[in-house]
């Protein structure tokens, strides 16, 4: 069964019905949940819990029955310094690696897809990931 990282930005659409962006997620998690396994590491739920005042609210929406939870490998956090060398190099302000270079690098070492709605920066900075978005 191929994997796929889920990033934050789909899984807070999904759980936001105002948002742009909430049927195409919805729908994207759906279409894949049947047939891969659906992963998320320790940024991205970092990045999704701040919608929730307790760790009890955030593990109870960010369900463990749909996502799968994987460390961050540290050939990933490598390699994410590596592209946000590049970034800084390219002009990037960010003064310390964006989640984005983590979650890229996750799923480039462990041959997984990445699921956004933003894909720019992983075009950017890791043009041989196998994007799902819109």
């Amino acid at each position: 069964m191929n994997s796929i990282l889920v990033d934050s930005n789909v899984l807070i659409d999904a759980m936001s019905p105002a948002s742009d962006w909430y049927r195409w997620s919805v729908n994207a998690l759906e279409e894949y949940a049947d047939q891969h396994r659906l992963v998320i590491n320790p940024i991205i739920y970092a990045e999704v819990s701040i919608r929730f005042d307790t760790l009890e609210d955030a593990d109870a929406a960010i369900s463990q029955s749909l996502l799968v939870r994987e460390a961050l490998p540290y050939e990933a956090a490598f390699l994410a310094g590596k592209a946000f060398v590049a970034y800084r190099r390219r002009g990037g302000v960010k003064i310390s690696p964006l989640p984005d270079f983590y979650i890229g690098a996750h799923a480039l070492i462990a041959n997984y897809q990445v699921m956004t709605r933003d894909p720019t920066r992983y075009r950017t900075y890791f043009p041989k990931l196998r994007l799902i978005s819109p």
